[in-house]
């Protein structure tokens, strides 16, 4: 291939620069948001290898007998605390204004050999070790409300134990005696590496069809921007065979011609990425940013996805070019497509059966396959999104078919004629804006989902959202809890003080079916309708927050209580973040409970749908990605075809059509394929968000999007009509009567 020969391919006007600065720009955004992806799932994926020690759950610290009659309450033979093993508890909830806090309680001798994560020897008992972001809340927070919950401060953990810069984690040193009173510690000899657990599949499925939902749109628009200025390189292509260059020359040249901006752009795009990174890594997920080291890919990785846009770029470029079979004489007449047939529809036809099949097979033949649940979900979403933008020429011909049928003016006839003979060109121009509502409406469908058990109103008989509660352990008279109940009573915005008797805690096998108090108390918890007693008894369900029907007192001999053991204290508060912190720190702090303070609103911090809704954050992000890259690729696209057309179009001018008319036959161009296929995309994304969280968890129920996703669908047709309206001026500069002097 002569040097000469590429010269004269690529350089010589104006127009040639912008377009090979067009491709080399449209190249660096594809590449940037390309590593930025990697680098987010490396990210991800490092940030829940650093948490996987909290996910250990040991082994049991007490021992059954073989010969123990379950019926008993006898306890089991403790497993004694060894120089390998430390004694851990996991405690459920530790609630500070609305976020969860990760609490380790741990108890080891002194000769212990096992190091925890971050930290290295286990604390001693009535010392915290901390992560920084927690300290710095703690010691910014009044200690009635945070920091006498954990006791005196011994260090901080390090950055290799934490997911995030954001992560509230806390480890406790405690008494052995004090963590075997309750019966919920166990023994840990070592730490798991499994970030996941029993939710590994679904977790990397969900990250999986995120990073495909993302990916594709990118993958468009660089398709699109290599393919700028195609009439013009024919032209210049036809010339070069008209002094004698063979088919497969030109071919190598367009080659090289896309090639050298896809390398220039890759390379930009690479810095623009090492720009971006630290503004990337503030963006919170799952409660927490990322370490700006987390998105780190690597040079290889950067190596890999530059030498495959190019060698793809290039690649492409050449099969177009010969697949146009340019001569010396140029392509004289248009060519048709070949019209898109009704099987188009099998990819999106066999991406759904695979995702519903996955879901079946959990779901209602409860049938688990490991090995095939996950990549079916994956291979279906994959499908569906290719059987999109395959569909869509075939239904934009069938639209514009009946367009065709009923147009009255010479736009709409111009328009639909144009779309019915070449509907995969006009639908290309569009699909990314399609593939963006797709994907949008799949992230707002999944960040909707609620759990079908719902925390009930506050009403009489139910235990108040206000309100804290925490179970005593055993081994605690009546005096300390009456005691502890007192002091909590005097902490600004604590209303009531309660304390609820049985003949044994509620973590033992006598516990009764219900809970003592005496009826003074009771207004305190929100009863209305209270016996005319000393003593009154609710069943143990108040406690739960899913009890749905108001309980009712009943009576109860006022000698009851003797005898009795405290169970439970339940503080009322005025609702404030301040008291109720206040009270979860006087409880918490007391050393009476079994477990921390929990409010009847907490369970929704616990929800397992935390797996989705913690990717909100990332599915706004993705929204907000796909529908830039598809105003961006529309643009580029509309600009390519009248660009391509300028001949045709300058020809009508010349024949007197008003630029009016130009405009609205593009408008209508763009305007079909994007609203013919718009309806099936919006509700295809309804029906993939629904399977995808019924295939995680089947209590979730799939809701009314929010009012950021209607936005985001008008911010879409907005940028449509922003990137054909920009085109207009293209139209006016390229068919003046110049662009006619051609032959």
């Amino acid at each position: 291939m002569s040097l000469g020969l590429l010269k004269l391919a690529v350089v010589g006007s104006r127009s040639a620069y912008g377009r090979l600065a067009g491709i080399a720009g449209g190249v660096a955004i594809g590449v940037c948001l390309l590593l930025l992806l990697w680098g987010g799932a490396n990210g991800l994926s490092a940030r829940d290898d650093r948490g996987a020690w909290l996910r250990e759950t040991g082994h049991p610290s007490v021992a059954a007998s073989p010969t123990e009659d379950p019926t008993t309450s006898r306890p089991g033979t403790p497993v004694p605390l060894t120089p390998a093993t430390v004694l851990m508890e996991a405690n459920p909830v530790e609630v500070f204004r609305d976020q969860l806090i990760n609490r380790r309680d741990v108890a080891a001798l002194d000769s212990a050999t096992v190091r925890i994560p971050g930290i290295g020897k286990p604390p001693k008992p009535g010392h915290y070790y901390a992560s920084p972001a927690l300290q710095r809340l703690i010691e910014s927070t009044p200690s009635d409300e945070l920091g006498d919950r954990f006791g005196t401060f011994a260090g901080t953990m390090d950055d290799a134990a934490l997911p995030g810069p954001d992560s509230l984690i806390v480890v406790t040193g405690a008494t052995e005696a004090e963590l075997r009173r309750n019966g919920r510690a166990f023994l840990v000899s070592g730490f798991t590496s499994d970030p996941y657990g029993g939710s590994a599949a679904a977790y990397n499925t969900v990250l999986s069809i995120g990073a495909i939902a993302v990916f594709f749109p990118v993958l468009l628009l660089i398709s699109i921007v290599t393919g700028l200025g195609a009439a013009q390189r024919r032209e210049r292509f036809a010339t070069l065979r008209l002094i004698g260059a063979s088919p497969q020359v030109v071919s190598r040249i367009a080659a090289v011609e896309t090639a050298v901006p896809s390398l220039i752009g890759a390379v930009l795009g690479i810095v623009l990425a090492l720009v971006l990174r630290p503004a990337a890594a503030q963006i919170p997920v799952n409660g927490t940013r990322m370490f700006a080291a987390d998105l780190t890919t690597g040079w290889w990785a950067a190596a890999v996805v530059v030498a495959v846009v190019v060698a793809a770029s290039a690649l492409v470029a050449a099969h177009r070019t010969t697949r146009a079979g340019i001569g010396p004489l140029g392509v004289t007449r248009a060519v048709h497509e070949k019209a898109p047939t009704m099987w188009r529809i099998v990819p999106l036809l066999a991406g759904l059966a695979a995702m519903i099949t996955a879901v079946l097979m959990i779901r209602v033949l409860e049938v688990r396959v490991p090995w095939l649940e996950s990549p079916l979900l994956i291979l279906g979403f994959l499908l569906i999104v290719v059987g999109i933008v395959v569909i869509g020429p075939w239904l934009t011909r069938l639209v514009s078919r009946m367009a065709l049928r009923q147009a009255r003016s010479a736009a709409a006839v111009i328009a639909a004629s144009r779309i019915q003979k070449t509907p995969g060109a006009t639908f290309r121009s569009v699909s990314g804006l399609v593939i963006a509502v797709f994907v949008v409406s799949v992230f707002a469908g999944a960040s909707s989902i609620i759990e079908s058990t719902e925390a009930p109103p506050a009403r009489p008989g139910l235990l108040q959202p206000t309100s804290l509660h925490a179970t005593v352990s055993a081994g605690h008279t009546p005096a300390q809890a009456a005691e502890t109940a007192r002091q909590a009573s005097k902490l600004p915005g604590i209303r009531s003080a309660t304390v609820g008797y049985g003949p044994a805690v509620l973590s033992e096998r006598d516990a009764g079916p219900e809970i003592y108090l005496r009826a003074a108390d009771a207004p305190g918890l929100g009863f209305e309708d209270i016996p005319a007693t000393g003593t009154v008894a609710v069943d143990t369900s108040f406690l739960h927050y899913w009890t749905a029907q108001p309980l009712t007192l009943t009576p109860a001999p006022a000698a009851q209580l003797d005898g009795m053991v405290p169970v439970v204290i339940v503080l009322g508060t005025d609702g404030t973040p301040e008291a109720m912190d206040r009270a979860r720190t006087a409880l918490d702090g007391s050393g009476l409970t079994a477990i921390p303070a929990t409010s009847p609103v907490d369970f929704k911090l616990q929800s397992t749908g935390r797996l989705i809704q913690g990717l909100a954050v990332l599915a706004y992000l993705g929204m907000f990605v796909a529908i830039a890259i598809a105003g961006l690729s529309l643009a580029v696209a509309t600009a390519a075809a009248v660009l391509d057309r300028k001949r045709v179009l300058g020809l009508m001018r010349l024949m007197g059509m008003p630029v009016s008319v130009l405009r609205r036959i593009i408008t209508r161009e763009a305007a079909v394929p994007l609203l013919t296929v718009l309806l099936l995309s919006v509700g295809l994304g309804f029906v993939v968000a629904w399977l995808m969280v019924t295939f995680i968890n089947d209590t979730y129920r799939v809701t009314w999007p929010a009012p950021a996703y209607f936005i985001a669908l008008g911010l879409s047709l907005l940028l449509a009509l922003g990137a054909v309206t920009a085109t207009f001026s293209l139209i006016r500069g390229n068919t003046a009567m110049t662009a006619t002097r051609f032959e």
